[in-house]
């Protein structure tokens, strides 16, 4: 085993314009920053990045965290044309209270919709779950989810008065969602928290793709439901696993940081703060960062 995975502390997602994407997200969701500054040589070297600089904003959005790094120098914006089953597809789902407030938020905002024809609800055997998909000024992908009453973690549910409350999960397009399953388990320590089939006309319609039939699966850390990895493995997708291993510094690239405990002997390296860091390559090549405190 690599380390377990206790919590996933963050999505971190590489930028081109630090400020115009903190703003995006400030204004769109109620995200609040938590810190901002320069990301350590270590980290840097770590990462892949060594000479490079770069900046970061931690944002908060409910209990989660959402960072955002811009390098120096910059890499490739993200690619044009992309879809939501591409190897480097990676988005986290942003949990709504009211589904057509939040669907007329978006409207008046500059992005660009995944979704056909607005808001989706999925049959009952896909959770019954209200989706749409869209993409942020940048192109990072994004989906707003509501959750039917008794479905979804119960923090969800309570009495808020805030549109946006959080985010959910983050998914990552996988080639072989069993592969990336027993990966994920085996070497993280992961448990499988939900599976489904999901197909049909509100999939498709969801994703933007007339043959949408993709494998979902959830999958939770040890310590914490919420939030969790959902691997989607989509059964039409040309898939190269190599695709998806981005440069940090390009727009594409974006890393699932989880706080771990039993990171193996050698793996670890030390950062400013004192903790023990690693990056691994998940099966596919998407990017995780590994902290033991």
């Amino acid at each position: 085993m690599i380390a377990r995975v206790e919590r996933l502390l963050r999505v971190s997602v590489t930028v081109q314009d630090l400020q115009r994407m903190e703003s995006f997200y400030r204004d769109a969701f109620g995200f609040i920053r938590v810190r901002e500054g320069a990301l350590g040589a270590a980290l840097l070297r770590l990462l892949g990045a060594p000479g490079a600089k770069a900046r970061s904003s931690l944002l908060r959005l409910g209990d989660q965290q959402l960072e955002l790094v811009q390098f120096d120098p910059p890499g490739r914006p993200y690619p044009p044309a992309s879809t939501a089953r591409d190897p480097w597809f990676q988005h986290f789902a942003i949990v709504v209270a009211d589904m057509d407030a939040a669907y007329e938020r978006m409207r008046r905002l500059p992005i660009a919709r995944i979704s056909d024809g607005g808001p989706q609800r999925l049959p009952p055997a896909a959770g019954a779950v209200v989706a749409f998909k869209f993409r942020d000024p940048e192109s990072h992908p994004l989906e707003l989810i509501r959750f039917p009453p008794g479905s979804g973690d119960p923090m969800w549910h309570g009495s808020t008065r805030e549109l946006f409350l959080g985010f959910d999960h983050s998914a990552i397009v996988v080639g072989d969602a069993e592969r990336s399953r027993r990966f994920y388990t085996s070497q993280l320590g992961f448990s499988e928290l939900s599976r489904s089939l999901n197909e049909g006309p509100e999939q498709q319609r969801l994703d933007g793709l007339r043959d949408a039939v993709v494998d979902v699966l959830g999958l939770a850390p040890a310590a914490t439901v919420t939030p969790h990895v959902e691997l989607l493995g989509y059964h039409t997708a040309a898939f190269a696993p190599a695709d998806a291993r981005t440069q940090v510094q390009d727009a594409a690239s974006a890393r699932l940081v989880f706080e771990v405990t039993n990171l193996a002997a050698g793996l670890g390296t030390r950062m400013e703060d004192g903790s023990l860091a690693a990056q691994v390559l998940d099966p596919d090549g998407h990017r995780l960062l590994l902290i033991e405190p």
